[in-house]
């Protein structure tokens, strides 16, 4: 019970970096990447609980180390036209 609990602390702590008014980039990156470790974890307690094939966790890792090469080149592509990774110093429109 107490790890099902630090889950959900990671996961709440990890949503409130990610909504609070950041300057850079690579918080929010990182912050996205706390989340998805967290659920992680959440999704390997449970499928040991219930004792199922742990299959889904090697695809949901497949999955979340794309998202973080995405990530990451998303921030090289930007620091290279802008200089920086702050989220004032362009222009989404």
């Amino acid at each position: 019970m107490m790890n099902m609990s630090l889950i959900i602390i990671m996961f709440f702590i990890g949503n409130m970096i990610f909504v609070s008014k950041q300057k850079h980039l690579l918080i929010v990156l990182m912050s996205l990447e706390f989340i998805v470790l967290s659920n992680f974890f959440f999704m390997l307690l449970y499928l040991m609980m219930v004792d199922y094939n742990m299959y889904m966790l090697m695809v949901f890792l497949v999955f979340s180390v794309c998202e973080g090469a995405l990530g990451l080149s998303i921030l090289v592509s930007m620091i290279r036209t802008h200089g920086n990774d702050y989220f004032q110093s362009f222009n989404l429109i």
